[in-house]
């Protein structure tokens, strides 16, 4: 009875996260934009939480408050070189607030922020539909490579950090991108960069999951939250998109999506 109530109230949030970020994507502007931002700043929250613990209460929300508003007023007011470099500024200022693991809290909070960007500047440079692209090879690869890894198994990626993950289900994924890009190229309008793009974000998306894996790990937690019910954290749900989001952010900037 007991996993069958996980069942249920796992179907349910993943229902209504699917909801949420459908329409979201679908109306873009200030509603894309103001559930981004809240996102990036849950994850940055769920950070500070798990990487200083023994914080008093209020560090960990002006955290995740802070990160919010920052994206939000620095999407709105600049743009190029000046976003990046503020935004990276954010990021180097809250990572120094904690006692120890700066380092690690720098990189991830960077990562959370400048993904938040590159979706922003996704759906408003570009539109819905990359948006769907980007998240459906991060759902594809994912499942690929969840199906791929039971049935064929075989050598492990990265047993020490992310023991269920194998060589097989990673290569499938790549496989999913490669078909995905194939599938979306006459919907973009886009030429066969997308295929290198496909693969690239799909790895970046891989990275995203072991490197979350790895924060968990060294923080000595199963979750990064229990804000999802059935489905643990923010960070747990959206670690290798912001991942493959961040990897969208560097083609945009250099002109080379869609190529």
């Amino acid at each position: 009875m007991a996993a069958f109530t996980d069942l249920r109230a796992r179907a349910l949030s993943g229902a209504a996260m699917a909801g949420l970020g459908a329409g979201a994507i679908w109306l873009g502007g200030p509603v894309f934009i103001g559930l981004v931002c809240v996102l990036s700043g849950l994850m940055v929250w769920e950070l500070t939480r798990m990487l200083d613990p023994a914080a008093p209460f209020g560090k960990a929300e002006a955290a995740g408050f802070t990160a919010a508003v920052v994206l939000a007023v620095f999407t709105w007011r600049f743009e190029g070189v000046a976003l990046i470099g503020l935004t990276l500024l954010v990021a180097a200022l809250l990572a120094w607030r904690f006692p120890k693991d700066r380092a690690v809290a720098l990189g991830y909070t960077a990562l959370i922020l400048l993904a938040g960007l590159g979706l922003i500047a996704l759906r408003g440079e570009y539109g819905m539909l990359w948006v769907l692209w980007l998240v459906a090879l991060v759902v594809g690869s994912d499942v690929a490579g969840y199906f791929a890894g039971r049935i064929f198994g075989g050598p492990k990626l990265w047993p020490r950090v992310s023991p269920k993950k194998t060589w097989s289900g990673t290569v499938a994924g790549w496989l999913v991108a490669v078909a995905l890009a194939l599938a979306f190229m006459p919907l973009l309008g886009a030429g066969a960069g997308l295929i290198v793009a496909s693969i690239l974000i799909t790895m970046a998306g891989q990275a995203g999951d072991i490197a979350e894996s790895a924060i968990k790990r060294h923080a000595g937690v199963k979750d990064s939250s229990n804000l999802i019910p059935g489905h643990g954290g923010v960070m747990d749900r959206f670690d290798a998109l912001i991942a493959a989001a961040l990897v969208a952010l560097v083609l945009i900037q250099t002109g080379m999506l869609g190529a």
